[in-house]
């Protein structure tokens, strides 16, 4: 009886734990533990659109983050920054989760990064949003996600929004599988995006070399690797992610291409300063930085 009893305790103190594991991971979407303080004072404001996809066939979801002084400069025109979320993230990721708001304003505000027009697409595909998969970044089975980002969404928000229409003025980048998804779209879309970023991303996928931007980038002409200008970094605790990113950068001297790497503490995670969210909102701060000194550039170029 005494067994017995023993036994049912560890079996009920499994299912609680297994329960609670679905309800953390499932219904919250694994929250960080010690998430980035939010900024409350920065004057931007997030805000979420939606527009009809002819690619996706329905009606989708965009964040954006305008510029501070938009309203007041009517006949001003700003790049612009697409970032790409995660796996079980949405639109609202770099808003609820990276705490994006206070980062553009202190960059905003030191000019490490021009005033810009920040777009956060929604990048799940026809299966939603589940931490059992990462989004397809591609034209593929579940949705023209590809063609619904680096084409679709670019004529869209030039449409809606004072843009700088040169692609020296447009930056893609993103977190994990967002990383991975903004050079697979952004190397096929080079006439849109000529500035790539990746935190912790990887480049090879398990759908084929088609989706791979370790194969997609060699393909490159000579003038498109001229142009294409790229920041990567990955945590040294994602020592696969860490592998594939340093290849890739390997391949990208090979060719050519102007880029920078850098080797972080910390990566993927639920708790600490430099893991998980910490990680990504203390790294945009440097892909954006570079993303800046790009925009800067070519405005001193135009203007000279």
């Amino acid at each position: 009886m005494k067994l017995s009893k023993i036994v049912i305790g560890i079996i009920s103190a499994i299912a609680i734990l297994a329960i609670g594991g679905y309800w953390y991971v499932f219904i919250l979407g694994a929250p960080q533990l010690d998430p980035p303080q939010q900024q409350t004072n920065t004057e931007l404001k997030f805000q979420l659109e939606t527009f009809n996809s002819q690619a996706m066939g329905k009606v989708r979801q965009y964040g954006i983050i305008l510029p501070p002084g938009y309203e007041k400069n009517p006949r001003q025109r700003y790049p612009v920054i697409f970032l790409l979320h995660g796996g079980h993230d949405d639109a609202r990721a770099y808003v609820d989760k990276y705490a994006i708001l206070g980062i553009l304003h202190e960059l905003y505000q030191s000019g490490k990064l021009p005033p810009a027009i920040v777009i956060t697409p929604d990048g799940n595909d026809n299966r939603g949003s589940s931490p059992l998969y990462d989004p397809d970044y591609y034209d593929g089975l579940n949705g023209k996600i590809g063609t619904l980002i680096g084409s679709e969404l670019v004529q869209l928000v030039k449409s809606r929004y004072r843009t700088l229409e040169k692609p020296q003025f447009w930056a893609m980048g993103g977190i994990s599988s967002g990383g991975w998804g903004a050079f697979n779209i952004g190397l096929l879309y080079l006439q849109n995006f000529n500035i790539l970023f990746s935190h912790s991303g990887y480049f090879i996928d398990s759908s084929g070399s088609q989706n791979s931007p370790q194969q997609i980038v060699q393909h490159l002409s000579v003038e498109d690797r001229k142009r294409l200008r790229v920041y990567l970094d990955a945590g040294k605790n994602d020592t696969d992610f860490l592998a594939s990113t340093q290849t890739f950068h390997q391949t990208l001297n090979n060719l050519g291409i102007k880029n920078v790497f850098y080797a972080f503490p910390g990566g993927h995670g639920l708790s600490g300063p430099n893991v998980g969210w910490n990680y990504f909102h203390k790294h945009l701060k440097d892909s954006l930085t570079y993303v800046g000194q790009q925009f800067q550039k070519e405005m001193r170029e135009i203007g000279s």
